[in-house]
Parts: structure tokens; sequence; C-alpha cells
């Protein structure tokens, strides 16, 4: 019996799974998931679970149910790429004969002094937890900084500005504007909306250290009950300590079938690729469904034929009524973009779940 062995049931891994679960595998090869959850979280929306606007369980998805799936709980250590083992952090081994790395992303704290201890992150689903205990417990009238004005930073702000009023809330970033990988129309909207709900916005900030009650730009400190990271992501750990070609943000490089050229039995999926469009869960379900097609073709004996990944936009949330978002080159701004991408989350936990 062959092993096919992936790595994370997020975005990635669970399209991978589910693309060769829908049709024929062949009878000498099993699915493995290694995952530390019983469930894919939807990480898209942790910022609605951090910000008290959504319940936990309305952000789970169940793993598909397959006799030729079989499903470990745990977390990956370290990865052996010689001897086509990876090893759970409970110490115990897990050997593969095909290997899918779609463990996702972590935080990129930039060697900041101070950033990993005393912010906090919206990365994991147990470390959003904790985001929104802290940020539930801060006191009336407190202030958060959200250190980020990138998507997952305006979204946080926004959500966050409708969960709790009372709050004193801060999109620090080091840029002129937030959302500055965006057209600028796009920003002015959000900046506008922002001055509207009472969220203040602070361009040209560097970060030099963070305190348990304070960010520091240089000598300045700016003052605040909790602090939340949204600036910037890396691989997870277990891909940083590979020795392995990568590109300047950490992501491993792959070849035309996204497997590595002196491993091809390994294929790297989604955040940890280094791929020609910036991470997004899209991305990496696209991704993962091409990898199912290169697979399933190695079986059969063919040679894989692939399509270009088209991604079809991004959009954004502006609280329960409001959005944004870029479809291609043009800008979407107000309800519409918010329905759309209630839309989509419908059909992701429809299609999966």
């Amino acid at each position: 019996m062959r092993t096919l062995l992936v790595l994370g049931g997020g975005y990635g891994g669970l399209a991978l799974i589910q693309k060769l679960l829908d049709s024929h595998l062949p009878h000498d090869v099993e699915i493995v998931l290694v995952d530390r959850m019983p469930f894919q979280g939807i990480k898209t929306e942790y910022y609605a679970l951090a910000a008290g606007t959504a319940a936990e369980h309305e952000l789970r998805i169940s793993f598909p149910s397959h006799p030729r799936l079989r499903v470990l709980y745990g977390e990956v250590g370290a990865i052996d790429l010689e001897g086509r083992l990876v090893l759970l952090t409970s110490g115990e081994p897990v050997p593969y004969d095909m290997l899918a790395i779609a463990l996702g992303c972590t935080d990129n704290y930039h060697s900041i002094p101070g950033a990993e201890l005393y912010t906090c992150s919206i990365q994991s689903m147990a470390s959003t937890r904790e985001t929104y205990r802290r940020l539930n417990d801060v006191k009336p009238y407190g202030t958060v900084n959200i250190v980020g004005g990138g998507l997952s930073g305006v979204e946080i702000a926004a959500e966050l500005r409708e969960s709790r009023p009372d709050l004193n809330i801060t999109i620090l970033d080091r840029g002129e504007r937030v959302l500055s990988a965006f057209p600028a129309k796009l920003s002015r909207y959000v900046e506008e909306w922002f001055s509207e709900h009472h969220v203040q916005t602070v361009g040209h900030v560097s970060v030099s250290h963070v305190e348990p009650d304070a960010v520091f730009n240089g000598n300045e400190a700016v003052p605040g009950d909790v602090t939340v990271w949204t600036a910037g992501i890396q691989p997870v750990k277990a891909v940083q300590q590979l020795e392995l070609p990568k590109d300047r943000g950490g992501r491993l490089i792959v070849g035309q079938y996204y497997n590595l050229p002196d491993y091809p039995e390994v294929y790297v999926i989604g955040d940890c690729a280094s791929l020609p469009f910036a991470p997004s869960a899209q991305a990496a379900e696209a991704q993962g469904e091409q990898v199912a097609h290169i697979l399933k073709a190695l079986w059969r004996g063919e040679t894989p034929r692939l399509h270009a990944i088209k991604l079809k936009g991004t959009l954004g949330s502006l609280g329960k009524n409001s959005g944004f978002g870029l479809m291609g080159k043009r800008t979407v701004m107000g309800r519409v973009p918010r329905l759309l991408k209630s839309g989509v989350l419908w059909m992701s936990k429809r299609h999966y779940g």
C-alpha cells in the first residue's frame, strides 16, 4: 500500500483530498491527513471569531469521511525528506511514499523585540480563541492597537468596532495608507469608513519594539491595553527548518508540478510554496486541486497538463453591512462585495461540509 501523507487540513490540503476522493483512487493508495484539529477552521473568518461576532462552531468544516482516508491528530514537528518520515511533536513518526506539505503560515514578527511575546495573533484557532478572550476582556473605553493595515488588520478593526463600540481602536501601519497593496481609490473608501466609525489609522509607523502596554514607534510610545499583530506572515516552523532553496519570503522553491526539485515525491501547497501570486485561501484551493490533477495523471502513467491558475479576486469586509473588493482591475465597494463575501463563505461550507 502506498501512502499519500497530507500535512494540514486547511484550504489547500482539503482541496487536494476532496478532489482525489471524488475520483477513483488507485487500489493501492491510502491518504493520511495530519492536522492538529479534528476539523478545518475557516481561517479567512478568524477575525470575526477574535472580535466576538462569530461563534467558533460557525467556522468549522468537518473533514471528509471515507474508507481510503485516515486522519491523525497532531502537530508536525519536523520533516525528514531523506528518510521519507514526518515526526509529530508527540514523537510519533509517520512514514510516507508521497507527501503534500500544506501547513499554511504563521506570523512574521520581523525579529522585533517583544512582538511575539506581547501581541495577539489570529493565525491559528487556538491563538484566535486567546485573542477573543483578551479583546473582550478589555475594560470599557480601553484601547486596542492593531499592527498592520493589510486585509487582516482592516477586517479585524472593522469587526471589533461593531462588536465593541466603546473601544478606542487604532491601526498602525508602516505604509502611507491602509491596504497599500490595493488601488488608492479602494484605500480611500476604507479610510473614510474608518473615519466615520471612529477607527484611527496611523501611517509611517516603524515598530521598534513592543511592551505589554505599548507599541513603540522608535522612541515614541503608543499606549494600548491589547495589541493585535497582523503585520506579515511566513511559512510554519517545520518548513522554515528545511534546508532547501527558498524565496525572500521563506517559501519553498517548487518545480512546474509544485514538487521539490530534489524530492519529486514531495509537493508543496499554499503559503509554504513560492508562487507567482500572493498567498491566499483561494490560491491554495486552486493549487490543491491542480496537485490532485497531477497525481491522478502520474498514477495513470500520463504527463500532467496544467492550466494557469486564474484567481477571481479579493473580497474584504467592513463589518456586516459593507465591504470592498478587487475583481481583476475593477474595484468594488459598499454592500455588494460584502454580500459576495458572505456568499463565498456559504458556498465553501456547503461544498466541503
